[in-house]
């Protein structure tokens, strides 16, 4: 039995979260692969064993969200109408120039050329080269069989059946409805917490990642991932400054007193890199700012299934940093196929333990990209969270006032709320 000596150690080693487990075995991944090179190589298959993990969720995870996010909103989209329309269409109009704008970034700057990934198992079979033509794209797009997408892993495909069965089960009487929904609810719950499971995983499987790489390729892939962090928060800024600010002049929001009240929410955002934990604040100060209570409460929540800006926008960078890592060339049609892809499987995906690189993963798994490129991205993961977290929240809390300007109900002169006034 353990002495009373160690349970003070026990105890310290249980408050360390799993974010700070992964950056301490990336840190020791990097001391291993950089000590012991050779040796180092024979961890891959600790990093494959969580690959493996990872591609096995994926299918039922992307179509149970999106199924629920689909069906499970239809009797709130029928009932707010225009105001779901509304909402619904200025979502995707920011969200597609987000994805744009970490596009072309990544690409100007490339962050990824430099990079020596771990090679590939010699046994595994490539699929042959083909040209790559628009009509060849749209036709596989479309699934000749669900089953046949799921087994191959190829996440567009069964996206587009979940978004067809989605519109369909919404369509069908709740009698009908109801069972095949509330099996793909339990579904996703099931998956949340098998996502929670492997993720504790994690950590052996981002320490070998980066001992085998630094172990294969030296020390300058350090530069290249500080370059990706740098990129991003490029992107980030430049989608703030360039689609945000100009948004909320055309609503007529005045930006300064907004940033003010958003202040504390998105601090806690920062901080936590949890929409979650600042999301009730944020509903609060917004409904101080001016905002309708009934915008708010239905434009946020929404707004964290359609509208996650920083974490598109973060995917787009991220999926071609690792086809510039595993030196692949994405063609225009490529890339516009991503963009497509990244469009529809980020949503619905908002309450996922690490989200983004679940999708991330199913997105370079649709493009046959080395998944090892997750692995060296999830070391560094926490430093772009705080980023894309913060630009999520401020995202959707302007959404909320410019819907309520759209519909003519935004009153920034409101008084604050008094302490009696009950919360959302």
């Amino acid at each position: 039995m353990p002495g009373p000596a160690d349970v003070p150690m026990l105890k310290i080693l249980r408050k360390i979260s799993l974010t700070q487990w992964i950056l301490l075995a990336m840190v020791a991944g990097v001391v291993v692969g950089f000590a012991y090179p050779g040796p180092s190589q024979d961890l891959k298959v600790i990093s494959d064993i969580f690959l493996r993990l990872i591609k096995c969720l994926l299918v039922p995870l992307v179509f149970s969200t999106l199924v629920v996010g689909i069906a499970g909103h239809s009797d709130d989209l029928k009932a707010v109408g225009r105001l779901a329309v509304k909402a619904i269409v200025y979502f995707e109009i920011v969200t597609t120039f987000a994805l744009l704008i970490g596009l072309v970034m990544v690409n100007l700057i490339r962050p990824g050329v430099g990079v020596t990934l771990p090679p590939p198992d010699p046994a595994k079979v490539l699929p042959p080269s083909v040209p790559v033509t628009m009509s060849g794209i749209l036709e596989h797009v479309v699934p000749r069989s669900f089953f046949e997408a799921a087994a191959s892993n190829d996440v567009l495909q069964v996206v587009v059946f979940a978004v067809l069965f989605g519109a369909a089960l919404s369509q069908v009487p709740a009698k009908s409805r109801e069972p095949l929904l509330r099996f793909s609810e339990s579904l996703m719950e099931v998956m949340f917490k098998f996502v929670g499971i492997v993720m504790k995983f994690a950590p052996f499987g981002v320490g070998a990642a980066m001992a085998v790489t630094v172990g294969h390729g030296g020390l300058a892939v350090l530069k290249n991932l500080a370059m990706l962090i740098g990129t991003l928060y490029a992107a980030l800024a430049l989608f703030c400054l360039g689609v945000l600010w100009p948004a909320a002049w055309w609503a007529g929001v005045p930006v300064k007193r907004f940033l003010g009240a958003i202040a504390q929410p998105t601090l806690l955002a920062f901080s936590t890199t949890s929409s979650d934990a600042a999301m009730p604040d944020a509903m609060q100060q917004l409904v101080r700012f001016g905002v309708p209570r009934r915008i708010v409460s239905f434009v946020m929540p929404l707004g964290y299934t359609f509208n996650l800006d920083g974490s598109t926008l973060y995917l787009a960078v991220a999926s071609v940093f690792v086809a510039q890592a595993a030196g692949v060339e994405l063609s225009i049609y490529q890339q516009v196929t991503m963009l497509l892809t990244l469009m529809l499987t980020s949503k619905g995906m908002a309450g996922v333990p690490r989200a983004s690189q679940v999708i991330l993963a199913g997105t370079l798994a649709t493009f046959n990209l080395p998944l090892e490129g997750v692995l060296l991205i999830m070391g560094i993961d926490t430093l772009m969270d705080m980023a894309r977290t913060t630009v999520n929240l401020v995202g959707n809390c302007l959404a909320c006032a410019v819907v309520a300007r759209w519909e003519g109900e935004l009153n920034v002169t409101a008084s604050p709320l008094s302490p009696t006034t009950p919360a959302i």
